[in-house]
């Protein structure tokens, strides 16, 4: 029994020896386990400056770099050209800019030669538009340049009422207001009578505007005077012995008519060249079958709304 006593003890110390090895191992690999964190650790660690040391070196780049400066166009300069322009047998001498157009050219000699935009026709090598420019046209220094227009005031001087007229018109008008033909002003053209060329009129009757000049009418000073209407140009020209004027539609600003007392198949009209009725272009004996066609060219229709 000792024997196996002390086999017994020696196997229990055996194991016990087993049991200290394997402890020992395993606090052995439980080291081991905490030395590898505690390394992650410390990487983490040394990491972490070195990401901390790459931010404040690119903040410091960044602070170094100079901005840009900000990007500014330099003004196109204009390139201006000294010219002549001939306008009713007289010259002047215009500087304007190469790159402008006919069209703004128009506006700045509607102060030198008193003729309106809409009025003047610019000559350069033959008709020139309103959207080329100078240098479009080979407009070089000492070019001339032709226009050709009517002043507001040379269409009005035919048509124009006299002081005595003015007179009698305020008179009427204080007196209360009269037809046209019967005001003294007026009379003075009517009672020679219809004219002997005078298109045949034809009362409450509307026609569209015939395609050849309305004639046989007179103008304020007894003068015979047509109108022919060139829709397709949006013009209307007036027609006298003497000349042609030849006015843009959008120039006149309104249109008055009446039917002539006794003889109501014909009417006196008005068309105003300007902003006041004293600027009236008066027309007598238009065929009053026209007179709504006349309207409509003119002002359009919207007018009647």
């Amino acid at each position: 029994m000792d024997s196996d006593a002390a086999e017994s003890g020696e196997k229990v110390v055996s194991n016990s020896a087993e049991v200290v090895v394997d402890s020992k191992t395993s606090v052995d690999n439980q080291s081991e386990k905490q030395l590898e964190e505690n390394a992650s650790t410390e990487v983490v660690m040394e990491c972490t400056p070195s990401v901390d040391n790459h931010s404040n070196k690119q903040l410091e780049e960044n602070a170094n770099v100079e901005p840009k400066p900000e990007e500014t166009t330099t003004p196109a300069v204009v390139e201006n050209v000294d010219f002549k322009v001939i306008f009713s047998k007289q010259k002047y001498d215009v500087t304007f800019p190469l790159d402008n157009t006919v069209g703004q050219l128009k506006f700045h000699l509607r102060d030198i030669i008193g003729v309106p935009p809409l009025m003047q026709k610019v000559m350069i090598k033959g008709l020139a538009k309103d959207a080329q420019t100078l240098r479009e046209l080979g407009v070089t220094s000492g070019s001339k340049v032709m226009v050709v227009g009517s002043k507001l005031d040379d269409v009005l001087a035919v048509s124009t009422p006299t002081l005595q007229d003015l007179q009698d018109e305020a008179s009427e008008a204080n007196g209360g207001k009269e037809p046209f033909s019967k005001q003294k002003m007026h009379r003075k053209v009517l009672d020679k009578g219809v004219p002997e060329d005078a298109m045949p009129g034809i009362r409450d009757a509307k026609e569209p505007l015939p395609p050849f000049p309305i004639s046989g009418m007179l103008n304020k000073s007894g003068g015979k005077v047509r109108l022919t209407f060139k829709l397709e140009l949006d013009q209307v020209w007036i027609g006298t012995k003497e000349r042609t004027d030849k006015l843009p539609m959008s120039s006149i600003k309104g249109v008055v008519s009446e039917a002539i007392h006794d003889h109501e198949e014909y009417h006196i009209m008005a068309l105003q060249l300007g902003p006041t009725e004293a600027s009236r272009y008066w027309v007598y004996w238009v065929p009053a079958q026209y007179i709504d066609s006349i309207k409509d060219a003119i002002l359009g229709k919207w007018q009647y709304f």
